[in-house]
């Protein structure tokens, strides 16, 4: 076993939620995805160090799935706020797509697979 190389017990996963409701392309899914998932990680960094250190050191990996609703969107992150998990909601400036002040996306995580599984794993990749 190599020294300083931190290998978690189970993987881990960073998940974002992006409304499908609101038709937006590619691209503005990207930037809004992104947003969610730096969100989750520098504010886990900074508060919740284990998970933090056991996605990066495990490829940081993010999976992006979809919702139907605003209200499905909220349902989730009443769920996974209630199960402390870090949670970043996303609210679009509106310069381009969309109107300002509309919420695109949740990001859940990073926390263990069978955790996030356990809330988010019925949902349809995007």
């Amino acid at each position: 076993m190599a020294f300083g190389i931190f290998k978690p017990a189970e993987e881990y996963k960073l998940v974002i939620l992006v409304r499908n409701d609101l038709k937006m392309g590619k691209g503005k899914i990207a930037a809004q995805a992104a947003h969610a998932a730096v969100e989750c990680a520098l504010y886990a960094e900074k508060k919740d160090k284990k998970s933090f250190d056991a996605w990066h050191s495990s490829g940081q990996a993010k999976i992006v799935l979809k919702v139907d609703s605003m209200d499905e969107l909220n349902e989730y992150f009443k769920i996974a706020r209630g199960q402390g998990f870090t949670t970043s909601m996303i609210t679009d400036a509106g310069r381009t797509q969309i109107a300002p002040g509309t919420t695109t996306c949740l990001g859940i995580g990073p926390a263990p697979v069978s955790e996030i599984d356990r809330i988010t794993g019925e949902l349809k990749m995007l």
